[in-house]
């Protein structure tokens, strides 16, 4: 009998969440300086009836920090999130870093759903109106909003930049979205269609020439074409209605800096401007000799396609996606550098090691072409190896360009169906939620030796004592979960049948 209340005075009972769990106090010495080694009787959550410290907090968890007291080795259990894990071993007082490696790879993968998100966040793919106090925010006028100081440009200019930039935020913005990939789409189709030989007026030039009998007769020489004048006319609005839209977005931006580093908004501006230049040069250096080759600058005019990300969430991802695959397709073009240098050697020296009077290799230089061209499956035909050695390496080149570029793929694939699911997932998120109070329950600080509701309150630590009219806060909690004690068990605890002793010390 000594030796059943030795072995009972040495076991604790914790109630977690309404789950019991029983184990013995060296079991919670096995790791100090955390929560359950120092569990003493003096504690606010200790309950002298039935003899069981109470938290309210994730069962299941719990059963999984227990068992880590008991073997030493903590796993991570799946039907849980990791960030309340996380929370749930912060509370107890246990490092996260001690997860056993079998579960390290589903345990870590919460972080990077985290990064995925704030990447989103980032790309700012919400279509819903944000509230006033986030527009305030969102612009630097919180305080004034909060005063009620508003003026009225801080009115108008959240609604200029919605009206140009979100073309989701309403109507309106649909409407000058509309606009603006139309101006974007007929700006590329005429900086197409004016290169083609029908769309272009031939430049004829009277030249005077003398033939030969001394005679002085003159010739129509066509030296070369323009394109029609109805193009310059379509730039003209084009770039009047991008110049128009940069300036409002530009004024009209909560942050100047970041809407100068853009890339889009780069984009935007250079090829706005490259138009300008354009004009300058026609007019003053039109005379040069080489003057046409500076209308290869005007080539930036077809980037604005990026421009369309700011309609279509789907460019965005994917733009996003190249962004996180850079290491792979840094490791792509290494490998198929290397692959390139390395057939390119082996084809040169394969066809002069046979007669080979129409050999297409004069160079290794040539065969990097050749490489690049079979490696990546195209494949025009210029050049082809002639002897058997040297369609041997052609062989092996083309299915090594196969294994090379399709080891990557899947990766970027992966990235693009996370990012698109995420996506997905955020717009049939319900935005308003209902937000949850942190209340936390007065408790008093019970005092050893005096058991009840005694003592020096703990939330205020005034050192008033509670009145005794008043039902206290503890003294109920305590009541409800005597009632309750023994309808939710552990499965793995086996309670010993004994006589429980009340505070006073009767059976």
């Amino acid at each position: 009998m000594n030796l059943m209340n030795m072995d009972s005075e040495n076991r604790v009972v914790l109630n977690v969440g309404g789950i019991r769990h029983e184990t013995y106090k060296a079991t919670l010495k096995k790791i100090p300086a955390t929560r359950l080694s120092r569990l003493t009787e003096a504690l606010g959550n200790y309950d002298p009836v039935l003899n069981e410290y109470f938290f309210d907090r994730h069962p299941g968890v719990f059963a999984q920090v227990l068992n880590y007291y008991r073997t030493g080795k903590l796993h991570y259990p799946t039907d849980v999130c990791g960030p309340l894990f996380e929370e749930e071993l912060s509370f107890w007082g246990l490092d996260s870093n001690q997860v056993e490696p079998c579960c390290w790879m589903t345990y870590t993968q919460h972080r990077n759903t985290q990064e995925t998100l704030a990447v989103l966040d980032r790309l700012d793919l919400d279509t819903e109106k944000p509230t006033d106090e986030e527009v305030a925010k969102k612009f630097g006028f919180e305080d004034a909003y909060i005063k009620g100081k508003v003026n009225w440009w801080q009115h108008l200019k959240p609604q200029m930049w919605s009206l140009f930039d979100e073309p989701y935020s309403s109507n309106a913005a649909k409407i000058i979205g509309i606009i603006s990939v139309f101006f974007i789409c007929v700006s590329i189709i005429s900086f197409c269609l004016k290169t083609h030989p029908d769309m272009r007026v031939p430049y004829i030039r009277n030249i005077t020439v003398k033939t030969a009998s001394q005679n002085t007769s003159w010739v129509l020489d066509k030296t070369q074409t323009n394109a029609h004048v109805a193009f310059f006319y379509i730039e003209c609005v084009c770039n009047a209605w991008f110049t128009f839209e940069i300036m409002v977005r530009f004024i009209s931006s909560p942050s100047k800096l970041r809407f100068i580093m853009s890339s889009v908004n780069i984009i935007d501006y250079i090829a706005t401007l490259s138009f300008f230049i354009d004009l300058i040069l026609q007019r003053f250096a039109s005379h040069l000799e080489n003057a046409d080759i500076l209308e290869f600058f005007s080539i930036i005019r077809i980037m604005r396609l990026f421009k369309l990300t700011r309609h279509s969430s789907g460019l965005k991802i994917l733009i996003q996606t190249f962004r996180a695959s850079a290491k792979e397709l840094t490791l792509l073009v290494f490998f198929l550098v290397l692959g390139i240098v390395i057939f390119a050697s082996l084809v040169y020296y394969a066809e002069r090691i046979q007669i080979n009077p129409h050999n297409d290799f004069n160079s290794i230089p040539l065969g990097l072409w050749w490489a690049l061209v079979t490696m990546t499956t195209v494949g025009y035909g210029d050049m082809t190896p002639k002897t058997y050695i040297g369609m041997f390496v052609g062989a092996l080149c083309a299915l090594a360009g196969v294994l090379t570029i399709a080891l990557p793929v899947p990766v970027i694939v992966s990235n693009f169906t996370m990012y698109y699911s995420h996506t997905q997932a955020r717009a049939k998120l319900p935005k308003r939620r209902r937000r949850v109070i942190p209340v936390e329950l007065s408790r008093p600080q019970r005092v050893p030796g005096q058991p009840g509701t005694g003592g020096v309150c703990a939330n205020t630590g005034s050192g008033k004592l509670p009145s005794s009219n008043a039902p206290s806060t503890g003294s109920m909690d305590q009541t409800i979960r005597r009632m309750n004690a023994n309808r939710t068990i552990s499965k793995d605890v086996i309670l010993p049948k004994m006589e429980t002793k009340d505070p006073v010390g009767n059976v």
